[in-house]
């Protein structure tokens, strides 16, 4: 039995951990694990209907900063996590690399952005986990709370650009990805400005659109790593 079972993790699971590990690489693969345990554990406190003491003393504390310019800004900020916007990037996106002959990257794009949705719909019903009603908020919205979709989405739209940008032009790389990071943290800080999301929210929202982010991207590297083998 122990012959049979060492057989089979030579044969068929060892080479399939050491490719994922070659791809991701260990910190990368540290990361998916850590989100893991992330969502696992917002998930089930949520799920429990277990209350985050913090959460309403961030928004109370956060709100004592508002001023009508600063609504404005916030305002203008979260708009580009609305559909309105993230939907026309998103084809013009699309459109671009299919123009450009690209298509295992244009697949894993519309992969990523249509699974960014359906997960965030998904859990949204699933937990069914009312916003916050702490003052009077400056935009109405009518979807439950849990996670944030503007967080998710953000990650995966925004952060799936970045990624094929600096694979095209890596010499810009770091400068890709701050632009990319500092947008997705504005439009997630504008939600917990304009009181329509609690924090765990945001925060489960990152850590789901980055998990979902980096196994698509995973699956485009493995995909291309086949590709070259087959060559």
């Amino acid at each position: 039995m122990l012959k049979k079972a060492t057989r089979f993790w030579l044969q068929y699971v060892s080479p399939r951990v050491e490719t994922l590990i070659a791809t991701l690489g260990i910190v990368g693969l540290a990361a998916c694990l850590l989100l893991l345990w992330i969502v696992a554990k917002l998930c089930r406190e949520v799920w429990e209907r277990e209350a985050f003491s913090f959460d309403t003393s961030f928004l109370l504390w956060l709100h004592q900063f508002s001023t009508p310019a600063l609504d404005q800004i916030m305002l203008s900020l979260t708009q580009l996590g609305n559909p309105v916007v993230v939907l026309p990037i998103a084809a013009i996106t699309l459109s671009v690399l299919i123009w450009k002959r690209q298509i295992p990257e244009a697949k894993m794009f519309a992969i990523a952005c249509l699974g960014g949705a359906i997960l965030n719909t998904g859990l949204k019903l699933v937990f069914g986990k009312p916003r916050p009603d702490l003052w009077k908020r400056l935009i109405v919205e009518t979807s439950y709370s849990f996670p944030s979709g503007h967080a998710l989405g953000s990650v995966v739209l925004y952060g799936a650009i970045a990624y094929l940008l600096s694979q095209s032009y890596p010499q810009f790389a770091r400068l890709i990805y701050a632009i990319a990071t500092g947008l997705i943290v504005a439009i997630c800080l504008s939600r917990l400005y304009l009181g329509v999301h609690w924090l765990t929210d945001i925060m489960a929202g990152i850590s789901m659109g980055s998990l979902w982010l980096m196994l698509c991207i995973t699956m485009l590297k493995l995909q291309k790593l086949r590709q070259v083998e087959r060559v």
